[in-house]
């Protein structure tokens, strides 16, 4: 996968001045989801601190009944108490994994920092095994830095 080459459309969306944030949140989640073919579920995850628990943002697939997280449950949870980005290989082989469909076998988590706080998160839920290497987390990291200039 060439990652550089889905660069210019991430810069394009996040200038546009004419679309909402969660448009153009929305307009992400798609272009991910159309240009890379194991991105078979895509989207963002906010943080409420006071709560301690992630809201479901915009994305693109299957409906999930997963729109409020609390820290430390699942993948999801676990990058936010981790700050870290969490690549899952086969979720099947995880103890703290909250499943979203039979068809998921795949996951990666990068988290979105705006200042220093880690506000949330994009999700990719992939139904190939193993799918993302180094190369996937290095584009959703410049993703998600493009993203944090919305907030």
């Amino acid at each position: 996968m060439n990652f550089e080459s889905l660069k210019p459309k991430i810069i394009a969306i996040i200038a546009d001045t004419t679309l909402s944030r969660d448009t153009k949140l929305t307009m992400i989640c798609q272009w991910l989801s159309d240009s890379v073919e194991y991105y078979n579920w895509v989207g963002f995850y906010f943080a409420n601190h006071q709560d301690r628990t992630l809201h479901l943002g915009p994305y693109v697939g299957a409906e999930t009944d997963h729109t409020v997280i609390p820290f430390g449950k699942g993948i999801c949870g676990q990058v936010a108490e981790s700050n870290q980005n969490f690549v899952v290989p086969d979720v099947s082989a995880q103890t703290n994994y909250i499943a979203c469909s039979f068809t998921v076998k795949s996951e990666i988590v990068v988290p979105l920092f705006v200042n220093g706080l880690n506000i949330g998160q994009i999700d990719i839920d992939s139904h190939v095994l193993n799918p993302f290497s180094e190369a996937d987390e290095h584009f959703l990291e410049f993703v998600n830095q493009q993203v944090a200039q919305l907030f």
